[in-house]
């Protein structure tokens, strides 16, 4: 999940300012960005995943209108 992947990047970051370890501080960052890229796409899913629902809704209200006639 982006979200745990951002928080341990930020950790990461964190501890690498504290203890000047520039390499943990950037890897901390890119873990960071990497989650916040993954958490976008998740949300992306989801809205896709509304919209195919919502399509799928009015596709058997279009059914059901057309056996009524």
């Amino acid at each position: 999940m982006g979200i745990i992947e951002e928080g341990k990047g930020k950790v990461k970051e964190t501890v690498g300012k504290a203890t000047n370890d520039p390499t943990l501080q950037e890897e901390g960052y890119a873990q960071k960005e990497k989650g916040r890229a993954q958490r976008a796409a998740d949300q992306e899913r989801v809205k896709a995943k509304g919209h195919e629902l919502e399509a799928k809704e009015k596709e058997f209200e279009q059914r059901a209108a057309e056996s009524a006639k």
